[in-house]
């Protein structure tokens, strides 16, 4: 017996047996449902139930697909999981942050590139797969041709098909959030950021400034959020609105009170309100993607809230400012220099990532001091840290501007001393150049806003 042929015949003895109990056939599709989308008990029953089948017909010895551990799982993915893209689920690919179904065709993200896997899997199968992810939102209607659904692990799956994908080519892409360790450390044993900067760093979050972190999909925004994070007080009373649930703070900081909401666009504006009233020490926007979000955290500054922490998708870290604005007045219908101005006075930091040319390689690009005049309208983004493509190597310039130092004193004293000292130990120690680059940036960081 090969084994296609084994994986139908079990299919089979199962089907059968279950329509000889048809009176609980509720039942039955509920426990298929849960084993698709990895209940552990659900699951269990059916790989023991295959292992009795295997060891019945005499079959444990058939060859199977070298993607899957063990013949019994191989069983249960071909007919009730994941199919081939099971593997992506094995302790293996646990670093890799994404999969795709495209087609028949898998792919798995590795070493920072999307490689074409072995395993192909069938339009029926596929069609069976999507059926079964979308029994995890019973509002998700089968004829919608878009859907986001999560698993239980919160691996967040999205699906395009019928009129958004061409014939035969439907897509089912698997994301999920993988850092392996919330500290500078590791990320600076990456390549991602300055080690030299690390005591910095801490300093910077004790003083509690409103830090914003940008740059395209894939950069390590959300990852230095969350270090950043893993550092504040535990004793310190948060909100983290997510669009998507990708950071755990719960099992980063167990013992913080931190609220974690779900939340975008009608719903954010729903809750906003609540959040505005609301008592806690500070709010983390974990992926600011529309004006309701934007406005928001504007609003949390302007109401006196430190310690703000958000992402936003942004190619170059000097457009934040009227990005960010141009957001917010498509929501609210404010003036844009004005909405600027406001965004600008928010946030106190720019911290700007990239991917290099080898994708599994990410760079903090640069550090930004950002801050709008009081007394007349403009906008200052003054250069602090800057990385260098050719050499692999960061440098930085001493610029700690009297306002940021005053927020540093009274959200934390002493604080302002350290991190004066750090940035001028750094700048004598890893000088920005003159010219180039460098100066651009100082030439282009003030902008009048308007007259």
């Amino acid at each position: 017996m090969d084994f296609r042929r084994l994986t139908e015949e079990i299919k089979n003895d199962f089907l059968r047996e279950w329509g000889e109990n048809r009176g609980d056939l509720r039942g039955v599709l509920l426990l298929q449902k849960k084993a698709i989308i990895g209940y552990e008990r659900e699951v269990r029953f059916f790989k023991e139930k295959i292992a009795s089948l295997i060891e019945e017909k005499g079959c444990s010895d058939v060859p199977f697909p070298a993607w899957y551990p063990t013949l019994t799982d191989a069983v249960f993915q071909e007919n009730w999981g994941m199919a081939g893209v099971a593997e992506w689920f094995e302790p293996r690919y646990r670093s890799s942050s994404s999969a795709k179904i495209i087609g028949d065709r898998i792919y798995f993200l590795e070493g920072g590139r999307m490689r074409l896997m072995p395993q192909k899997i069938e339009t029926e199968r596929r069609e069976q797969l999507v059926r079964a992810f979308l029994l995890l939102t019973p509002e998700e209607r089968m004829d919608r041709n878009y859907h986001e659904v999560y698993l239980l692990d919160g691996t967040r799956i999205t699906i395009f098909r019928g009129d958004l994908a061409k014939g035969g080519q439907d897509t089912v892409v698997f994301r999920r959030y993988v850092v392996p360790s919330y500290t500078f450390e590791e990320q600076a044993n990456r390549g991602t950021i300055p080690r030299e900067a690390i005591p910095l760093f801490r300093a910077m979050v004790s003083a509690g400034f409103n830090v914003v972190f940008t740059g395209p999909l894939r950069s390590a925004k959300t990852t230095f959020l969350s270090t950043w994070q893993a550092l504040e007080d535990p004793a310190l009373e948060g909100v983290m609105v997510e669009t998507d649930p990708e950071i755990p703070l719960h099992r980063l900081m167990p013992d913080a009170p931190i609220v974690q909401i779900l939340a975008d666009g009608e719903r954010l504006e729903t809750v906003s309100k609540n959040l505005l009233r609301s008592d806690a020490d500070y709010i983390i926007l974990a992926e600011a993607r529309d004006g309701a979000a934007l406005d928001l955290a504007v609003r949390m500054a302007g109401k006196g809230t430190r310690r703000m922490k958000m992402t936003f998708h942004l190619r170059d870290p000097y457009d934040f400012p009227y990005d960010a604005a141009w957001e917010i007045i498509k929501t609210r219908g404010t003036g844009l220099d004005e909405t600027a101005r406001k965004v600008a006075a928010a946030f106190d930091y720019i911290f700007h990532f990239v991917q290099l040319k080898d994708k599994s390689k990410k760079r903090l690009r640069g550090i930004y001091e950002l801050s709008a005049g009081r007394t007349a309208d403009t906008i200052t983004i003054e250069p602090v840290c800057r990385y260098d493509f050719a050499t692999d190597t960061w440098s930085f310039r001493n610029v700690f501007s009297r306002q940021k130092q005053t927020i540093a004193e009274e959200e934390n004293p002493g604080s302002e001393r350290t991190i004066a000292e750090l940035l001028g130990d750094l700048s004598r120690r890893f000088p920005m150049k003159e010219g180039g680059e460098g100066d651009r940036d100082r030439r282009d960081s003030a902008r009048a806003v308007s007259s």
